[in-house]
């Protein structure tokens, strides 16, 4: 009990703090020393052009193991190949998604063995069917900009952003195919993966979405 109510404490104190200065987002590194490196930022200078939000213009590297997490109101995961979570990595995530921390997570170059470790993982922590497609009718898309459709970089059909919802709102936002929006990154490439295209564009309005709802 007490651990939570130094948690809600901690998330409180974040809330107040995004108002008086720059919001920080962090990029996970998890499954002990996992992170990501082809991730673009881009969209958080879009956040702060378009909005109110004041946001810091580079990525802050945070441990899902370690308790600073619960000082960083934004989060992302992103990465290749098999992993899986420690226990204490999985009780934190847990944690932070249910007291007000926001995950974006998406598998590099369209990476299937990423994302089915991601989903077993979501779903061993917080159980079945969890995970839900979030239409495009969904605030999500046009908190800043007005996301009509989702451009991949090659044909096929358009796979839905999935996400978790918490109290009403979503805490958590996935996509199999990649939203790293690797164009705005410097020796990063989608390696004949299907990235979506406008992932800058709908980066910037997630991140709008978590910190206002």
């Amino acid at each position: 009990m007490k651990s939570k109510i130094l948690l809600c404490l901690s998330l409180l104190t974040i809330s107040l703090s995004a108002k008086e200065g720059a919001v920080e987002c962090g990029n996970l590194i998890y499954a002990g020393t996992r992170t990501s490196q082809c991730f673009s930022d881009e969209f958080l200078t879009t956040v702060q052009q378009k909005t109110s939000i004041a946001t810091e213009r580079r990525f802050k590297a945070v441990k899902l193991v370690d308790d600073e997490l619960f000082k960083i109101p934004f989060v992302i995961m992103t990465g290749t190949g098999d992993f899986s979570l420690t226990s204490k990595e999985r009780v934190n995530l847990k944690q932070y998604l249910e007291n007000g921390g926001f995950l974006l997570a998406s598998a590099s170059c369209s990476n299937e063995a990423w994302s089915q470790a991601f989903e077993r993982e979501v779903k061993s922590i917080f159980g079945n069917d969890k995970l839900q497609d979030i239409p495009l009718s969904h605030e999500i898309f046009r908190t800043i900009f007005e996301v009509k459709d989702l451009k991949l970089s090659h044909s096929g059909p358009e796979t839905p952003l999935r996400g978790m919802t918490h109290n009403g709102k979503v805490v958590l936002v996935y996509s199999s195919e990649g939203l790293n929006d690797t164009s705005h990154t410097e020796g990063c490439c989608c390696c004949g993966g299907n990235e979506i295209q406008n992932s800058m564009e709908i980066n910037a309005n997630i991140l709008a979405y978590a910190l206002l709802h």
